[in-house]
C-alpha cells in the first residue's frame, strides 16, 4: 500500500509525533508513506527525517502564525499537493488545511482519510463553511476530543465519523541518570494552550517547592525565564529543552503535571500514566477523560492555588494506583494504532475495489458489513 501524509503544520508537536509514529508502525505492515507538509519548521522536517522519513514542504517558517495551513484553505496549496500525489493508493490529511486542500484535488478513485487532534479555534478565521463542503469529499475522519468531535459532527460526515487513536511511545523509560529527586515533570510546548506558566505559579505558592523540570520549547520561553526569575525559583526550576526522549525525565518522577488550557488528547499525560507516576492534569475537554476514573488527579484550569494543592496532596504521598493508568497507556502504542489505521485504509480500498466491479457495486450488505464490524472495533478507541 503506498499511502501520503500531509500534515498542515509539521513542527515538534504532539499531534505530528503521533503521525510519524503511525508511519512508522504502519511500515512494518509494508505501507510506504511518503510525508507532505503544508508549513514546516526546521525543527519538524528534523523530527521527521528523525523517524526516516524526509518530508516535503509547501513552505518553511521558524513559527507558524494565526493563517497556517493548520486552519486555513488555501488554493495554492491545495494546486502544489494535487502535483504530488501520484499514484498514492491512499490520502490520510491531518488538519482542515491539510484535508481541505487535498479534497479539491485528490482523484476520485482515491480514498481520502482525514483527521483533527485539536479543539477547532480558528486563530485566522472560522473557516468552518469550507470544512462543511470539503468533508463531502473525505471518506473517514478521525477527531481527537469530545470538542473537536462535536464540530466534526455538524460537517454532515454521519457514519464516516470515527474517533482518532494515537500514538505514544517511551512507556518502558528509564531515568536519566543524576535526576534530582522528589521531582515534578512537565513536557511539551511552552505556548499558552499548554500552560506552563500556571505550573510555576503553582510551585511559587508550595512551601518547599521541589526540583521541576520543565522539558520543552516554544515562544513562551522568554516570558518563562522571567517569570521563574520574579517567583524566585531559579533554584527550582530547570529548562532542559526541547528532548526526543522526553520520557527519561517523566520516568520515576513523584508527580507530573498537565496545566492546560485547551487539551483535546495528551500524550504527555499517557506517558506519565504508562510510567506509573502520578498525573496532576486539568479538567478540559479530553484530558478530563484521559485522567478520568481515578487514573490522575483532576484540578480546575486556570487555578494555580488548587494545582498547587494537589501537588502538595501527591507529594505528600496521596498517590493514584497507577495500574489502571498503565493499562489505559497500553492501547496507545505505535503498534496498538496502526492496527486501528490499517484497518480503516484496508477497508476503504476493498470499498472502492468493490465499487469498480459492476457485479458488486450494488450489493449493500457486502459493502456496509465491514464498516459496522470496524465501527465496532474502533468503539474503545479513545481521543487522541
Amino acid at each position: 500500500m503506498t499511502l501520503v501524509r500531509v500534515l498542515g503544520v509539521l513542527e515538534p508537536g504532539g499531534a505530528q509525533l503521533s503521525a510519524l509514529m503511525l508511519s512508522a508502525a504502519l511500515r512494518r505492515h509494508g505501507v510506504v508513506t511518503t510525508v507532505l507538509a503544508g508549513d514546516a519548521t526546521p525543527a519538524g522536517l528534523a523530527l521527521a527525517a528523525r523517524h526516516g522519513f524526509g518530508a516535503e514542504a509547501f513552505r518553511v517558517t521558524e513559527s507558524p502564525d494565526a493563517g497556517s495551513l493548520q486552519w486555513t484553505p488555501d488554493s495554492v496549496f491545495a494546486d502544489w499537493l494535487g502535483s504530488r500525489f501520484g499514484s498514492a493508493d491512499l490520502v490520510h490529511a491531518h488538519m482542515m488545511g491539510a484535508w481541505w486542500a487535498a479534497a479539491q484535488v485528490l482523484p476520485p478513485q482515491v480514498p481520502l482519510v482525514a483527521s483533527e487532534h485539536n479543539a477547532m479555534s480558528w486563530p485566522g478565521g472560522d473557516h468552518t463553511a469550507q470544512a462543511r463542503q470539503a468533508a463531502r469529499r473525505v471518506d473517514l475522519m478521525f477527531t481527537h476530543g469530545p470538542a473537536v468531535h462535536a464540530w466534526a459532527a455538524g460537517l454532515g460526515l454521519g457514519g464516516r465519523l470515527r474517533e482518532g487513536r494515537s500514538s505514544v511511545e517511551g512507556l518502558s523509560a528509564r531515568p536519566w541518570p543524576r535526576l534530582a529527586w522528589p521531582r515534578v515533570t512537565f513536557t511539551g510546548r511552552f505556548r499558552a494552550d499548554k500552560a506552563p506558566d500556571l505550573l510555576v505559579e503553582a510551585l511559587a505558592l508550595l512551601d518547599a517547592p521541589p526540583a521541576a523540570y520543565l522539558v520543552g520549547d516554544g515562544p513562551m520561553r522568554p516570558m518563562l525565564t522571567q517569570l521563574i526569575r520574579a517567583r524566585r525559583l531559579r533554584a527550582v526550576v530547570r529548562l532542559p529543552g526541547w528532548s526526543y526522549r522526553s520520557a527519561r525525565y517523566v520516568a520515576g518522577s513523584s508527580v507530573h503535571v498537565v496545566p492546560s488550557r485547551e487539551e483535546s488528547w495528551s500524550q504527555s499525560a499517557v506517558v506519565g500514566l504508562g510510567l506509573g507516576v502520578p498525573v496532576i492534569g486539568t479538567a478540559v475537554d479530553g484530558l478530563a477523560h484521559t485522567l478520568g476514573d481515578g487514573r490522575g488527579v483532576l484540578v480546575p484550569p486556570e487555578d494555580p492555588p488548587a494545582l498547587a494543592a494537589a501537588l502538595a496532596r501527591v507529594l505528600a504521598g496521596r498517590r493514584p494506583d497507577p495500574g489502571p493508568g498503565r493499562a489505559y497507556a497500553q492501547q496507545f502504542t505505535p503498534g496498538a494504532a496502526a492496527e486501528v489505521y490499517l484497518d480503516a485504509y484496508r477497508y476503504l480500498l476493498a470499498s472502492r475495489a468493490r465499487s469498480r466491479r459492476p457485479e458488486t457495486a450494488a450489493a449493500p450488505p457486502a459493502a456496509t458489513a465491514p464498516q459496522h464490524e470496524l465501527a465496532a472495533r474502533h468503539s474503545n478507541a479513545h481521543r487522541a
